[in-house]
Order: structure tokens, then C-alpha cells, then sequence
């Protein structure tokens, strides 16, 4: 189900704040051409939070009618109450996505008991379920005794890893086998987690350079890690600095420097401090990315 290169999309703004559907048609159009395996809208990287839920439906529905069937579109409609994230599935569900990306609930903490029941829930919509770790950004961690019974729904088909410890491949391997799809969540842990059965990555990245992060991603599919390996030693500078602050400034940052999106945010977003945006654009010349 999940295998690949998923893009964690940015949300384009207009410089007055409102949500530049042209932008994002172009990035869509760009991601179906460097051969991305799936884009996945609203998310933390689209800045999610500050959507309004008119907002957030016409984001998913605008980027199923742009991808047009080239790729997979997994919404994010994740949230910390089962009733909003069931409620966000369904409309995505009307309006054509592939899958959901399921976030754990943040700030509430549940238990590990808590956690079941409300992904159990959300997978019981019918859409197919990626799910989110990213204790960094929620505060709780999905235990992998929760993910080993998740996997047994059959809509529960993969899980995002960004927790920053490749360890958590193995260890969902063990628990699962082949019964749930690994995806990376973080772009510089992507090779060492697909080294040990992670299947791709939910990236950041790939808004800012889709192509080379899908042939890396596709030479480590195809078993060569050599050359796979090569390209991420080349772009692991870019993939640290794309978190130099918090995501999705700095990758917003990069795409303005490349004149595909606006630097525009949504408070309490806002932009880099200068030191950052000096050393984000470095890299991105030492890439040959801008001149």
C-alpha cells in the first residue's frame, strides 16, 4: 500500500495569508512529475493547525483533483478528538483521497488504551490508515504494543516513523512483519530505516528537490544502497538544515529561495531568523540548487 516517496506537502499562502490554490496546483504538477509515489496534504508540514476545517476539506479536495490519479494522495486528517479526526476522514473519503494519516492525539496524552480505541476508530471509517509517530510533536509516543494490535484492522495499513530513532523500524518489524508498511517521517534517517525493512519516506524534502529523493529512495528499493547512499551523503546537509527551525519554515524558506511558493506563514509561524536563512541558503548553493 505505502511504498515510496510521499510528500508532505507544504500549504502555499498568498502574501495576504489566504491559501494560493494556483501555487499548489504547480506543486502538485511538479511532484507527479519527479515520479513521487504520493503527496500527503495538511499535515504538520502544511500547517495544518492553522487551517480553518473549510480550509482544510478544500486543500484535500483541490489536491485529489490536481494529482488527477498520477499518485497517491494521503490526507492528513489526523487530530487529538476521535470525533473531529473520524469527522475530517469522512470528507476525505467524499472527496477522493487514497489514505489518511493519522497523527497520535497531542496535548491530551491517552493511554496506550486511548490510542487504540481512537485509531481503531478512525480505521473503522474505511479509509485506508497511515499512521503518525511523532512523539516530538504530540508528547506521546505510539507504543509498538499498540501498533502490533492496530495492524490486525484490516485498514490499518502502514505507520510514519518520525520519531527521530531508527530503531523503531526494527522494532515494528518484529512486532508485525510484512503486516504493516514503515515509512520514515524523517529525511536524514530514511537510509538507515530502509536498510532495516522501512519501505520509504514521508518526506520534507521532496518539495524542495522531489527527484533526488526519489531516486534515492527508489536505488535503496531496488537493493542498491551504494549509489543510494551517495545521494544521501550529498543532500544530508539539506536535510538537517530543512529543520534548522522548526517544519515548515525552513522548507518554505527554500522553495521561496527557488521561487516556487511564497515565504508567507500563519502565526505563530513566521520566518527564519537570518543566521538560519544564511546557512539554509549556503547549503542550498553548495547544492547548486540556486546561483
Amino acid at each position: 500500500m505505502f511504498k515510496g516517496t510521499y510528500t508532505a506537502l507544504v500549504t502555499p499562502f498568498n502574501r495576504d495569508g489566504t491559501v494560493d490554490y494556483g501555487c499548489l496546483h504547480a506543486i502538485v504538477d511538479q511532484q507527479a512529475a519527479a515520479g513521487i509515489a504520493g503527496v500527503c496534504p495538511v499535515g504538520t508540514t502544511g500547517e495544518s493547525p492553522t487551517l480553518s476545517y473549510e480550509e482544510h476539506e478544500e486543500v484535500i479536495r483541490k489536491t485529489v483533483e490536481y494529482s488527477a490519479g498520477r499518485m497517491q494522495v494521503v490526507a492528513g486528517t489526523g487530530a487529538n478528538s476521535t470525533r473531529e479526526a473520524v469527522e475530517l476522514t469522512r470528507h476525505a473519503i467524499a472527496d477522493g483521497a487514497d489514505a489518511t494519516l493519522q497523527i497520535a492525539p497531542y496535548y491530551n496524552k491517552p493511554t496506550p488504551e486511548g490510542l487504540y480505541r481512537h485509531f481503531a476508530e478512525v480505521a473503522d471509517v474505511g479509509l485506508p490508515v497511515l499512521l503518525y509517530n511523532a512523539p516530538g510533536r504530540t508528547a506521546r509516543d505510539i507504543p509498538v504494543s499498540v501498533v502490533k494490535r492496530l495492524c490486525a484492522h484490516e485498514m490499518v495499513k502502514g505507520i510514519k516513523e518520525a520519531a527521530g530513532d531508527a530503531n523503531r523500524a526494527s522494532l515494528v518489524r518484529a512486532a508485525c512483519g510484512d503486516r504493516i508498511d514503515i515509512l520514515s517521517g524523517d529525511d536524514s534517517l530514511t537510509l538507515p530505516m530502509m536498510a532495516v525493512g522501512a519501505l520509504g519516506v514521508v518526506s520534507v524534502a521532496s518539495n524542495v528537490i522531489p527527484a533526488e529523493v526519489a531516486k534515492m529512495v527508489n536505488l535503496a528499493l531496488a537493493g542498491d544502497f551504494a549509489a543510494a547512499r551517495a545521494i544521501h551523503e550529498r543532500l544530508y546537509p539539506l536535510f538537517c538544515d530543512l529543520f534548522i527551525e522548526v517544519n515548515p519554515v525552513p522548507v518554505k524558506a527554500a522553495m521561496a529561495m527557488l521561487g516556487t511558493a511564497e515565504e508567507t506563514y500563519r502565526l505563530p509561524l513566521c520566518e527564519l531568523l537570518p543566521e538560519h536563512r544564511v546557512q539554509l541558503e549556503n547549503t542550498m548553493r553548495r547544492l547548486g540548487l540556486v546561483s
